[in-house]
């Protein structure tokens, strides 16, 4: 019999028990060893061609477009993965033998679900969601849930039948009455989608995207304190209104009454990192929508105060926060009414220019493009700005980034006609923070 060899340390108890295997070798059985890992196999599976591999490695290999056996190299008549429980057992019983060495042995691993399963559930979902039947969808949707937390190859599977758009199917279906007898369904219907939601379809966008589905959202918003909930609420917003059919999702949403009003809310108290950060891009997307209902909103953000409330978060959060907050500020200096909010904050600039070269390449280029508007469009009473834009280092700070190549081609545009605005008010005015320039070499 072939034997591999592994070196394994044993913990404190064991290194107490037997000091002298500290340093012994543990000789693993060629058998036992995955031919394309050169792993111990935890999930052991058979092929068509007779050679048996660990399932995590020959998924791998199956997902990245091959249709041979890696051993035989013939091509596998069928894809089908037979588990190998005899092999498994005895592996099982190797570990335990040989548990002196610090070696663990090997959990019995689950049973892949497979697509004729998933078909049953959501056939069931289905037809429990046309009845309004709660008990059934808990069921079915609980059972999704479980398998997709057993792995990502049941994730994939699940994802594979059509799950998003029964789920969102269903989530409409008990939307319209979410507020009273609905919630608890309509929560784990929700909570059921949220790993799903980059893989949405055109079909599942239209279901989430009803009107009683917004409606219900926005209602966990405002309603429930569960904040996992209203996380799960915002991602799905987030998730309809980054489609290619957001325009018309962002018009559905901005008729819900009070929807301005608890988005701002949510920003300003500073609940969880998380929903901060998807509220930010709720928020984003809204008022970057070319509708009229987009320019209603950014009004309305704007009459809320929502500029200063975003200066005073810049000035301590963390990487994600800042990136979205400076993307909202961005386009919120579209229009006159937000360059005026701007002009009259005193921690405008000095906040905008601290943050070039300080967070992301990311948070650079909104902070330029976001000062570049405002000294572009500064009227001859708000020139000021210019020269509160030198005193705070800004020309320095813009050399330095055309000197790293931090940024694309308009931001490097922007860049260069920000410098030729400010050039003729550098006389005397100005300053050089040098902390700013301290490790500028570091990549983001």
């Amino acid at each position: 019999m072939g034997l591999g060899w592994i070196r394994r340390r044993t913990g404190h108890r064991a290194a107490k028990n037997q000091p002298g295997d500290l340093d012994m070798e543990a000789l693993i059985p060629d058998h036992f060893l995955c031919p394309i890992s050169l792993d111990l196999m935890k999930d052991p599976v058979t092929l068509s061609s007779g050679i048996t591999y660990d399932r995590q490695s020959i998924d791998t290999w199956l997902e990245g477009g091959n249709f041979t056996c890696p051993v035989t190299n013939q091509v596998l008549r069928s894809f089908d993965q037979i588990p190998n429980h005899s092999l498994r057992k005895m592996i099982q019983e190797w570990c335990t033998e040989n548990k002196r060495y610090g070696i663990e042995r090997v959990p019995t691993p689950r049973v892949p679900v497979m697509p004729n399963e998933v078909s049953e559930i959501l056939f069931s979902l289905a037809g429990s969601a046309r009845n309004l039947d709660h008990q059934g969808c808990f069921e079915c949707v609980r059972r999704i849930k479980n398998w997709a937390a057993e792995s990502e190859r049941n994730k994939r599977c699940i994802l594979e039948n059509g799950a998003a758009s029964v789920l969102s199917a269903a989530f409409d279906s008990f939307a319209g009455d979410c507020g009273k007898k609905n919630a608890i369904v309509c929560e784990e219907l929700l909570s059921a989608l949220s790993w799903m939601l980059p893989a949405f379809d055109e079909e599942s966008h239209k279901y989430l995207g009803s009107k009683a589905s917004l409606h219900c959202m926005v209602w966990f918003l405002k309603e429930t304190d569960d904040l996992s909930v209203k996380q799960n609420s915002l991602l799905a917003l987030k998730q309809l209104l980054s489609c290619d059919d957001h325009t018309k999702h962002a018009e559905a949403l901005a008729e819900i009454g009070g929807v301005n009003d608890i988005l701002f809310k949510l920003i300003r108290e500073k609940i969880s990192p998380a929903i901060t950060k998807a509220s930010l891009m709720v928020v984003f997307y809204l008022i970057s929508s070319s509708s009229s209902a987009g320019e209603k909103i950014k009004l309305s953000f704007l009459e809320m105060g929502l500029v200063s409330v975003l200066l005073e978060m810049l000035v301590d959060s963390e990487r994600g926060v800042s990136e979205r907050a400076l993307a909202v500020i961005d386009s919120l200096c579209d229009c006159d009414e937000g360059r005026e909010k701007a002009y009259a904050d005193a921690l405008t600039i000095p906040v905008l220019v601290k943050k070039i070269l300080r967070i992301s390449e990311m948070a650079t280029e909104h902070s330029i493009s976001a000062i570049w508007k405002l000294c572009k469009c500064a009227s001859r009473q708000e020139e000021r700005v210019l020269v509160e834009a030198l005193q705070v280092g800004t020309f320095q700070k813009l050399l330095l980034v055309l000197q790293v190549r931090c940024g694309d081609d308009h931001t490097k545009e922007k860049t260069n006609e920000l410098l030729k605005l400010l050039n003729p008010y550098r006389a005397g005015l100005e300053c050089i923070e040098s902390v700013d320039f301290k490790s500028i070499r570091r990549s983001f």
